[in-house]
Parts: C-alpha cells; structure tokens; sequence
C-alpha cells in the first residue's frame, strides 16, 4: 500500500482552507515509552456553581437527558483558569459539550496546545498523521486523494457497518480524559460523530450484573494500530503496548461508575476462557451499541469544537459522505489518571 505522503492528500484543482494542519508524518520522529504522570484533574478545582463559565448570555441547550450539551455566546479561547477549571467539571458531569460558533480553529497552534494542556498532559500518537512541527496535533482528514475508511477495510467491499465505538488510545496507562476535536472543513451533509454515555450503560445493568463486573480487568491493545502502520510503510513514534484496566471505573471527580470496554481496542479479561471472555465482552459491546436512548449524535457546522470525556464515554465517526468532497478535523487529546477501579 502507498504510504500517506502529505502531497498526495490535496486535490490539484482547490486547495484546503486550513494548510496549516494538513496531515504529515515525519520519519524522523521517535518517541520513547509514555511513562507515569502526575494529574490533577482541573474539575476539582472547580466551583461546582459554574459562575465562570455559565454567564448570564450563555445559551445552554441540553441534546438529551443522560450525554451531551451545546453551549453557544462563549469562547473556549477566552476562558480563565477558572472558566477552563469550570468546563472540565461541567464534561465530566454532561460528558460530552459541543460549542458553537468557535475561534479556536483560527488561533496559533501554540494557543490551541496551551488551552488543551490545561486538561492534562498531550498525547503525542503513535502512529497517526499530525502538523509540521507539532506531533501532539491528531489529524483526520479524507478526500478523494485519501481515505482513511478505505484503506481499513470499511467501505468498497471491506466491513457492511461502518460504526466502531471506541476510546481513543484506551491501550495507554493513562488514556485521555477531556478531548478536544474540532472541525476545519465539512461536508454539507454527513461526517457526524456518535457518542455513548458508559455511566448510563453501566447504570442499565442489574445489580447482581454490576456487582459481578466489579473487580475484573482486560487487557487493551496497541499492537494491531501499530502494526497496521508498519505494514502500510508508514512512520512509527513507538511501539505497540498492551495495558490491563479495570472493566468498570470510577471518576475521580463525580465519582460516577462507568463501562470501560471498547470493541477497539478491548482484547480479552484477564484469567476468563477465551469462550467466556469473548462472549462477556460481545454482550457488553452489544448493549452499548444499541444503546440508543443514552447516546447522541452531533452534526458538525462551521466553528464546531467538541469537548468530551473518554473516561466515561466511547464513540464513532460516521464515514457515510462523499470522499469528492474533503472533510479536515483535528484533535487534542490530554492524558487523565490511570484508570481507578470501581
């Protein structure tokens, strides 16, 4: 397969609206081993009234009961220490918050990095494409040139469903907490982004169910991510690494317990039968999937910046547009804590 070079996502005819951050791979980056770091979650800092950040001109409109709020009159980039502070409580409590009408793509990278950092400590991927000269940037980008879909197997003959829930690197020690993923081109229609509550999907089991998960772990891994960009000729920052986590967490700011499987990365629990351990975590993936009534879904429009929390949600783009017309995102993706069993 053609290894993902930079030129080779642009369409001759017009170019991106956001250069910038076109996807690029630099041989020459390597990392070592992600070791263990401090965090201090900023949502326990926070005063739970919220008075910097839900001013009186804010707009809030809650997208349903259990996940998700859209903010609109105000700006992530002009937060305080205290707003961002305030932000990282009120993800935590809804999960998932969409603000509209944004600056935060058109600011200096250096910016977008500095209020990410207040979240906790960037991720730099192993494998995934960034920006010149700024590895902690992600960036997902499709055209006609490149589509990521495609080269997986999830479309032109590959998988019939499309949907892959999942947290993003839940293989590290300490997978991300609050996330930032925003959109600098759309199509006019699709490339939306499903979201899961696993506070709500824990909440949905019987007690005995519960009680039953509580105290088991499984093993996340890295590997097939890393060995896919391997065999693709694509640059590595690190080696592929397999991480035990508790099946059910808790977090360290609500205190809510959630799910924390994904069909993404999840492999096995730790000292089940292959049989068992696959027929438990097919049941888990499955009620999660048709979870619908403590999921939601977002449609993207100019100015759209998502801010979400991994430790108690999964999720999953939807590839159903047109690779005519070019969608360009990016994300940011803070490390939390080690994962705190239930």
């Amino acid at each position: 397969m053609t290894p993902f070079i930079e030129k080779e996502a642009v369409k001759a005819d017009e170019g991106p609206s956001y250069p910038l951050y076109l996807p690029h791979f630099d041989a020459s980056e390597k990392f070592p081993p992600i070791e263990i770091l401090e965090f201090d979650d900023p949502g326990l800092r926070a005063d739970p009234k919220l008075p910097h950040l839900l001013v009186p001109d804010v707009k809030r409109s809650d997208i349903s009961p259990y996940i998700g709020t859209e903010l609109r009159n105000i700006q992530l980039s002009q937060l305080s220490k205290e707003g961002l502070d305030e932000i990282s409580l009120f993800i935590a409590q809804r999960k998932l918050v969409v603000l509209r009408d944004q600056d935060f793509k058109d600011i200096s990278p250096e910016r977008q990095i500095e209020i990410a950092g207040h979240f906790g400590a960037i991720h730099v991927h192993t494998t995934a494409p960034n920006i010149k000269g700024f590895p902690e940037f992600h960036v997902v980008y499709r055209d006609t040139e490149h589509d990521r879909f495609r080269d997986r197997g999830y479309t032109g003959g590959g998988r019939a469903n499309q949907i892959g829930w999942h947290v993003d690197r839940s293989y590290e020690k300490q997978p991300p907490g609050v996330t930032l993923f925003w959109i600098l081109e759309q199509p006019d229609l699709g490339g939306d982004t499903l979201f899961s509550s696993q506070v709500e999907a824990y909440n949905r089991l019987s007690p005995q169910f519960q009680k039953r998960l509580e105290g088991l772990r499984a093993v996340h891994s890295g590997v097939p991510q890393a060995e896919r960009s391997r065999a693709q000729g694509r640059p590595m920052r690190r080696e592929g690494i397999e991480t035990e986590h508790p099946i059910v967490r808790q977090h360290p700011v609500t205190g809510e317990k959630a799910l924390f499987v994904n069909p993404g990365f999840t492999k096995y629990i730790v000292g089940f039968r292959i049989e068992e351990s696959e027929l438990l975590l097919n049941f888990l993936y499955d009620h999660i999937a048709k979870g619908a009534d403590f999921q939601v879904r977002v449609r993207y429009e100019p100015g759209t910046l998502v801010l979400f929390d991994q430790r108690v949600t999964v999720h999953s783009g939807i590839p159903d547009y047109s690779n005519n017309v070019r969608r360009h995102a990016v994300r940011l993706t803070p490390q939390a804590e080690v994962p705190i069993a239930a």
